[in-house]
């Protein structure tokens, strides 16, 4: 059977209703996700824009199969999706387990201010044109030629400013 306008599967979808009510249960396993997919199904028949369809009853069950499998295809991406975000909350913990918690404790943070504080300090430290140098570059995002244009210096003398700074700061953080 052809149908060649669009009230034709409107029809078709009448006549099958019930029969595809009773394949979509099968389907999905739920009535009400049968029912859902049903209501989709008709929403598409009704909007569909195709040409001639040359036999409508397969053409709606065909229809009705690939809603179930667009379905469960984001059922199972929403799945893996919350799996994922899971694992990364619990610090993929295993199941049963205690996550961990990935927070600093109270040394941690302690010995990372004191860091903090000794490198600001060694900053402030640093010959007048390294420290330039280095808060243009390191700090703005400044790349070596733009510092040179900003400070009236070479490049080559951006990058000498550069070496000194990073060995102090080196030696600063190592005692």
């Amino acid at each position: 059977m052809s149908l060649d306008d669009h009230s034709g599967l409107e029809t078709l979808y009448g006549i099958h209703r019930a029969d595809l009510r009773r394949f979509l249960i099968a389907r999905t396993g739920d009535a009400a996700d049968a029912d859902d997919v049903l209501q989709e199904l008709w929403l598409k028949a009704r909007n569909i824009q195709a040409g001639p369809i040359e036999n409508g009853r397969a053409y709606l069950y065909r229809m009705a199969q690939n809603l179930v499998v667009d379905r469960l295809r984001e059922k199972q991406r929403r799945m893996e999706r919350e799996r994922r975000w899971s694992d990364q909350a619990t610090d993929f913990a295993v199941a049963g387990a205690e996550p961990s918690d990935r927070s600093q404790n109270a040394e941690e943070a302690i010995l990372a201010r004191e860091e903090v504080a000794t490198l600001v300090s060694a900053i402030g430290n640093l010959p007048d044109g390294a420290r330039k140098a280095f808060e243009l570059h390191k700090i703005e995002g400044l790349s070596h030629a733009d510092v040179a244009t900003r400070l009236g210096i070479s490049k080559s003398g951006v990058e000498k400013h550069m070496a000194v700074a990073m060995k102090y700061l080196r030696r600063a953080l190592q005692d």
